[in-house]
């Protein structure tokens, strides 16, 4: 019987395993937590889809096209065509295991208004939709759970994949409940374990999708892709612990940035896009209020409460909790924060990565959005890469014998083990929050050569130290065998983004400021025996 291991257990992993499941094919789902702790119930804005109750005009080919412009004509045309296609399927599919979608006295869907879109098409459930179709996952899983289908295990995060002349067989797994690593065979792996927050410290995201999986196998030979595209999101507002995201919905209900100068509000994205200028796509918005000098505010209090009180509260309810302020009757500050990663892992239009037999999907790949993502498609692309990849799955013949791993094992038990016990001036803690800092500093929205020239001469360094790190008693063991992991992955972004010499969605180079034709390929990076190899890649091409 074919075996399948998910790693990582938010929308995309759980849409995966419930898509194998439902085809008899046995699944464990292993992560560090459970699914109501996963990032995918941060998603407050909507899912994007054209159905039968689509806006007057609007259409799948509609969806198509502001999908490829928004992502600058870089993400691959067939990709998109299939997202865009199946989204009503996936809309009708949510529905039927009980995801609540807001409707209108004739329970019509409503829509929301998203940046780079032609045409309202978000579908959205109050200002919780990820929640809303986590918990009606987490249910389906449980119900395969209870077949014996869906294994679930938590506690269990990656270590490495294992890995032999160019195929996966599984992957070893660090068990926080013995402090040992765990050999976890199977015939296919999917990485379904988010992007890369850690790299930046302070984002929008959950700090458990750091970025080692991606990195780690990195230098397992998997080819990364687009890692210089970055996505900020345009409004955020700071808080002591995180940035707390001002959902796109706010701006789609009809939200107005502004500053103030001599006395008066200026509505700068107005008066330089027109009506709708608030909902230019997300690294116009995000550039635009970088560029401002004086403080930045959205408002919406001259909506009607009622409206507020039923399409944001959530919005309403984080801006008095964490910042005492009133959106009913006062501005929200507001200013640009990392929050999505549009590179990650290369893969094929089945998710298939360049190891045979592993697969990625979710946000940790790079595959639909181009370099720039759309409000509204990361939860139809969770939903569907899942799906997409498990459809792969059954339909091979996957199931095989692994080679002995138990030397390979053996030695990264003992290497473990040494990191437990080394001593020494650096702490992985104190790297990991000087590593964002360095990040912040030198890849930041406006980037130039010089910066990110810096910013690989300090990562250099550290990467330099790593082995000699320190174990910190004060945090989970993983964060200290993670450090190499994000350390590589944060040099090979910046040497992508040192290789794209030109301004390209949401990377933008003050000492390249056009966009270029020759850069309209992905930007594909290889490790090799200490070698960071960057390509445009113009033959091999992944998603299509």
């Amino acid at each position: 019987m074919k075996n399948v291991l998910i790693i990582g257990s938010g929308i995309s992993g759980m849409s995966c395993a419930i898509r194998l499941a439902e085809k008899g094919i046995h699944v464990k789902l292993a992560s560090p937590v459970p699914s109501e702790r996963a990032q995918s119930v941060m998603a407050a804005g909507g899912i994007n889809a054209v159905t039968s109750d689509c806006e007057e005009g609007d259409s799948v080919e509609c969806h198509i096209e502001d999908t490829l412009k928004g992502g600058a004509m870089l993400a691959g045309k067939n990709a998109v065509t299939g997202l865009c296609s199946h989204a009503e399927e996936i809309i009708r599919y949510l529905e039927s295991i009980g995801t609540v979608f807001t409707v209108d006295e004739n329970e019509r869907p409503k829509y929301r208004a998203f940046g780079g879109q032609t045409h309202k098409r978000t579908y959205y459930g109050g200002a919780s939709t990820g929640k809303q179709i986590v918990s009606a996952l987490i249910m389906e899983c449980r119900r395969y759970e209870a077949e014996g289908l869906i294994e679930r295990d938590f506690g269990l995060c990656f270590y490495s994949a294992l890995i032999k002349e160019g195929v996966c067989y599984g992957a070893l797994m660090f068990d926080e409940r013995t402090n040992k690593l765990l050999p976890i065979y199977a015939d296919t792996v999917v990485m379904a374990v988010g992007g890369q927050n850690s790299l930046f410290g302070k984002t929008t995201g959950s700090t458990l999708c750091d970025g080692y999986a991606a990195g780690k196998l990195f230098l397992q030979g998997v080819v990364l892709k687009n890692l210089e595209f970055i996505q900020y999101h345009p409004t955020t507002l700071e808080t002591a612990q995180k940035r707390m995201l001002i959902s796109e919905a706010v701006r789609g209900e009809g939200g107005r940035l502004f500053y103030e100068k001599n006395g008066k509000r200026v509505y700068f994205m107005e008066d330089k896009y027109g009506p709708n200028g608030n909902l230019m796509t997300r690294d116009v918005v995000a550039a635009e209020i970088d560029a401002v000098e004086e403080d930045v505010y959205l408002d919406i209090s001259f909506l009607d409460d009622k409206l507020i009180d039923e399409r944001l509260p959530e919005v309403r309810d984080l801006c008095k909790k964490y910042r005492n302020i009133d959106i009913k009757n006062e501005p929200i500050p507001v200013s640009p924060s990392v929050h999505f990663f549009m590179g990650g892992i290369a893969v094929h239009i089945n998710h298939e990565s360049s190891i045979r037999n592993l697969y990625a999907v979710g946000e940790c790949t790079s595959i639909y959005h181009g370099a720039n993502r759309l409000g509204g498609n990361s939860l139809l692309a969770a939903m569907h890469s899942g799906r997409v990849a498990a459809d792969d799955i059954s339909e091979k013949n996957t199931d095989q014998k692994h080679p002995n791993f138990d030397k390979y094992i053996s030695e990264e038990q003992k290497a473990f083990e040494r990191l437990l016990n080394t001593k020494s001036n650096f702490a992985s803690a104190h790297i990991r929050d000087t590593l964002a800092e360095i990040m912040r500093k030198n890849m930041s929205i406006l980037r130039s050569e010089d910066k990110l020239d810096k910013g690989i001469e300090d990562v250099n360094y550290y990467l330099s130290v790593v082995e000699e790190i320190k174990y910190d008693s004060s945090v989970l063991a993983y964060m200290n065998y993670s450090l190499k992991g994000i350390l590589s992955l944060a040099k090979a972004a910046l040497c992508c983004a040192k290789a794209r010499k030109e301004s390209r969605g949401s990377h933008r180079r003050t000492d390249f400021p056009e966009t270029e034709n020759d850069f309209s390929y992905a930007t594909l990076i290889e490790y090799d025996n200490g070698n960071y190899s960057v390509s445009l890649e113009r033959e091999r091409v992944y998603e299509n």
